[in-house]
Order: structure tokens, then sequence, then C-alpha cells
């Protein structure tokens, strides 16, 4: 039986294929969306932070905006480490990391002790980056045709 010669080279279409199936390749698109969602959050935490800074020190007074804004950089840094843990999943070292477990009892025991300190707006400073969470959340369901970026 004879079979006809077969060009072994690939077209463009069949190139962009064999790159989507490519394990690295998918890897790597997927490693870029996670740290474009982890320099959005922060972002935005960001943000919140500073609305929320100054409408606390406009209600209340600078001593307990102060008291939010440790909490408030105390939660974005909880966040920040938080994503080096989760990018580190990824790799080979699949230890689990309690640094972040340390960072918040250090929050609240500097907080409870401290005296200028009021610990209720440093804890829900802490919380400021479950809200950029619940917004992005929010923002993903609600508006899905729309890609977020």
């Amino acid at each position: 039986m004879n079979l006809p010669n077969i060009d072994q080279t690939n077209t463009p279409e069949q190139e962009k294929t064999d790159v989507g199936n490519n394990p690295t390749s998918n890897t790597n698109k997927s490693m870029t969306e996670f740290y474009q969602l982890q320099q959005k959050l922060l972002i935005v935490t960001l943000i919140l932070t500073g609305i929320i800074f100054i409408s606390v020190w406009f209600v209340y007074s600078l001593n307990t905006a102060l008291s939010y804004l440790l909490g408030a950089c105390t939660g974005v840094v909880y966040l920040r480490m938080l994503g080096k843990n989760v990018a580190e999943i990824s790799s080979e070292n699949k230890r689990f990391n309690s640094n972040r477990l340390a960072l918040v009892a250090g929050l609240v025991i500097i907080g409870s002790r401290w005296n200028q300190l009021q610990i209720v707006p440093v804890f829900l400073g802490f919380l400021t980056y479950k809200a950029a969470l619940i917004i992005y959340t929010l923002q993903i369901t609600l508006l899905p045709e729309k890609k977020v970026n």
C-alpha cells in the first residue's frame, strides 16, 4: 500500500494550537493572569485604604485614623505574603509558611498593648484587603461579559 507523501511542516494555525496545548505555555499564561490579579487587588486595597483613612480622620480623629492605617498597611503586607505563598505553590516548594499568622498575631498584640492604638480600627484596617476581594468578586460576577483587567 502506497501512502501519499505528507509534508511534516506545521501551518501557522497548527502552531497556534500546539502552543495552546503546551503545558508550559498554559502555566506561564496562568501565572501572568495571577500576577495581574494580585496587582489589581493591591491597587484596589491601596485606593480603599486612602479613601477610608481620610473618611475616618474626618469623622473621628487622627489617632483613630492612624490606628486604621496601621491595620490597613499590615493587611497589604499580608496580601503580598499570601500572593507569594500562592505563587510558590506552583513551584516545587510546597511547604506551608506560617509567617502570615505571626503577622496577624503581632498586629493584635501591638494593638492591644500600645495605649495610643485602638484595637477595633486596627483590626478593621487589616480587613481592608477583604473588601478589595469582595469588590473584585462582585465585579466579575455582575459583569461577566466584560473582561476584568
